[in-house]
């Protein structure tokens, strides 16, 4: 994930302004954060496990001379992990867009192997740059329900019948170590918000209707391997993640202090209530 022009960060988590003057944009993956996902559970309880085998010895000595410290790090390790694996990811999209841009980029040993991969699927596709790249790292909006957010790679590809060429809407994953065809299920709904999106932003911040796409996909980059795998998001998935964004607008809206406490009427403090 990059850091477009109209995103920010707030406490509900990352919105959009809109360039027109409109209100706030929920982006894409804000409102996707709504679905219950039950693999974090075992995921973080697994990266504080790894922390505790790394170390035994001097987790059992902290255990007994600094317990609230240690426990306070053992209970962040899966939020550290969580921030170098978004840092890393936003510095393989930007490799990326120099990468398709064809711009210089400062050499990041890290990054490196993921570039290398992402090169080698496009020369597996024979693609042109200049010919194939309709877009890059680009914003859509969809006012009337309220959502914006930015899709890493619009491309043809020959993929149609007699290799007529479709336009595909292709989101980067990028892991160190899950398996190269991992897919979870809300991300074809992630793309789904971004392919019915109507509108997109051009880089003097007016819009434009934005293309049709015909097809969508993950392209799951890892250091050694990388895989690239169609994903539905059509209406249903759309319809889906239009439950998901009303659910998440219902969660950031509540406003807790319009909550009422109640007591039985012969309570101290009750209010009176006149007779009719």
């Amino acid at each position: 994930m990059t850091d477009p022009k109209w995103a920010r960060a707030t406490e509900r988590g990352r919105y959009y302004d809109d360039p027109a003057g409109g209100p706030p944009l929920i982006s894409v993956t804000n409102a996707l954060s709504s679905i219950a996902k039950p693999a974090l559970i075992p995921w973080a309880a697994g990266m504080t496990a790894d922390a505790v085998i790394a170390a035994p010895i001097d987790t059992a000595r902290r255990a007994r001379t600094e317990p609230t410290a240690l426990r306070r790090e053992l209970v962040g390790v899966h939020r550290q992990y969580t921030e170098r694996a978004q840092n890393l990811g936003t510095r393989v999209h930007l490799r990326a867009v120099s990468l398709v841009l064809n711009t210089p980029h400062p050499y990041d040993e890290e990054v490196e192997p993921y570039a290398v991969q992402l090169a080698a699927w496009f020369r597996l596709w024979r693609v042109d740059f200049e010919r194939d790249v309709e877009a890059v790292e680009t914003t859509v909006m969809h006012r009337r329900y309220g959502y914006a957010g930015t899709g890493d790679l619009w491309l043809w590809l020959p993929t149609g019948l007699y290799r007529r060429r479709q336009l595909w809407l292709i989101d980067y994953k990028t892991s160190a170590k899950k398996p190269a065809d991992t897919v979870y299920a809300e991300q074809p709904l992630q793309l789904a918000g971004l392919r019915h999106a109507p509108e997109w932003l051009l880089p003097d911040d007016t819009s434009e209707p934005a293309p049709r796409v015909h097809r969508t996909a993950l392209l799951n980059l890892r250091p050694r391997a990388h895989r690239f795998i169609e994903v539905p998001s059509g209406r249903p998935q759309f319809r889906a993640f239009l439950s998901s964004l009303r659910t998440a607008r219902y969660l950031h809206d509540d406003a807790p202090s319009a909550y009422t406490t109640v007591v039985p009427p012969w309570a101290p403090g009750a209010p009176e209530r006149k007779a009719a």
